[in-house]
């Protein structure tokens, strides 16, 4: 299957499922304001440095593969527009915006 991300996907992307997903799925270790846990190996969401990029396509790529022997892929266990939405919800910590 291959992801793919265009500004429609970002305006179609349900927020409010983003955020579901991340509370669920992804605030354990990235925290709830995305700030990150040094000590699990999350990294901060909301900074400049983002190792795989900090485009919402990168994130959805990071998302579906994971990432640093630390996050898992969630390619199999969320749907494609699930991750789409997640990414475009993580997006908005701002850390991806340059």
């Amino acid at each position: 299957y291959v992801l793919s991300f265009s500004n429609r996907a970002s305006k179609d992307a349900d927020l409010a499922a983003g955020k579901k997903v991340y509370d669920d799925n992804c605030a354990a270790c990235h925290g709830d304001n995305g700030k990150g846990n040094r000590e699990l190996g999350a990294p901060n969401l909301t900074t400049q440095v983002w190792l795989y990029g900090g485009e919402k396509a990168d994130i959805m790529e990071r998302v579906w593969v994971g990432g640093g022997g630390v996050m898992p892929a969630w390619s199999g266990r969320l749907e494609p527009t699930t991750i789409k939405a997640l990414a475009v919800y993580v997006h908005g910590f701002g850390g991806g915006e340059n």
